[in-house]
């Protein structure tokens, strides 16, 4: 199949490249730099030259395409503090591809997540629905989810239209997200913090493990189907802490509630999360079984250390 990607060059999108390649797929993948597009051509997908705001060329990719999978987020213009104008741009080219697989029936593949879904309990496919997929993109974090909502009622539409959930840290050789903002934390306050006991946990999944759950939601997954990409139900945050101060040799200890916010900085609220999450109805719909190291395994291995030393 010809498949238009998103993101392509992104963390998970360059997993998802070689993992669709190797299964014989044509990749067209979406550029908006001339390395990403070095990379691409590297990776041996095919380059379309734009950005999301080209909403006249990702329509034209769509159409063009046996499927669309879309990972890209204007994560730049949402640090920047216009997380509504990234979200509302991500409607946008959603909506965008919806409109251009129209009474096609194949396949549009969203990426978002699974944090937060039902907070101190495991989270399953099931849940966070409900959204009025026809309400405008509302502001705060309910913005992605319901973008999610409208993407799977784009399925009355004859298009497969399926949501990949993530968890919070998709791990891995060569990961800047927020295992590598831990330990940077770490680095700089001397201690390996966590708040409270420890014991709120984070779903986590290899990103090779993601990557082939992307495959096989291309091939497989029904229409109007929610997607659990995850490998390990609830990751305790005190054994992440553990590990982090073990290999930098320091201290780990819990941060005080009144320090939480100044220690951790932006992800002060993702790190006090207790929001694990089952894959089970993944798994048995799409026989997808993660095979890649646990978090604390590829944290123990090292790389995470090694690439960000001094």
């Amino acid at each position: 199949m010809r498949i238009f990607v998103t993101g392509a060059s992104g963390w998970i999108g360059s997993a998802v490249i070689p993992e669709l390649i190797d299964a014989g797929h044509h990749v067209v993948g979406l550029a908006r730099s001339s390395a990403s597009a070095a990379a691409l051509t590297a990776a041996g997908a095919e380059v379309q030259h734009g950005s999301l705001d080209d909403l006249e060329s990702l329509s034209r990719a769509a159409a063009a395409s046996d499927g669309v999978i879309h990972l890209a987020f204007k994560h730049d213009l949402a640090f920047s503090g216009d997380f509504q104008g990234a979200a509302e741009a991500d409607r946008r080219a959603i909506e965008t591809f919806g409109d251009a697989l129209a009474g096609s029936d194949r396949a549009l593949l969203i990426a978002s997540g699974v944090l937060g879904l039902s907070p101190g309990h495991v989270s399953n496919e099931e849940d966070g629905h409900g959204a009025d997929p026809a309400a405008p993109v509302p502001a705060g974090p309910a913005a992605r989810a319901a973008t999610a909502e409208f993407t799977l009622s784009l399925a009355s539409r004859r298009v497969r239209a399926a949501v990949v959930r993530l968890p919070p840290t998709c791990h891995g050789d060569g990961d800047n997200g927020f295992m590598t903002i831990l330990i940077g934390i770490a680095r700089d306050k001397g201690v390996s913090g966590y708040v409270g006991d420890g014991s709120n946990r984070w779903p986590a999944t290899h990103r090779l493990d993601v990557a082939h759950l992307f495959r096989l939601a291309l091939e497989e997954a029904p229409a109007g189907s929610t997607l659990h990409a995850v490998a390990e139900e609830g990751v305790p945050i005190s054994h992440v802490a553990d590990v982090i101060g073990r290999h930098l040799d320091l201290p780990v200890s819990p941060i005080a509630p009144e320090d939480v916010s100044e220690h951790f900085g932006f992800l002060a609220h993702f790190v006090s999360a207790d929001s694990p999450a089952s894959s089970v109805l993944t798994r048995e719909l799409l026989s997808w079984q993660p095979t890649h190291p646990g978090l604390i395994d590829d944290l123990e291995q090292g790389h995470y250390f090694r690439q960000h030393s001094a």
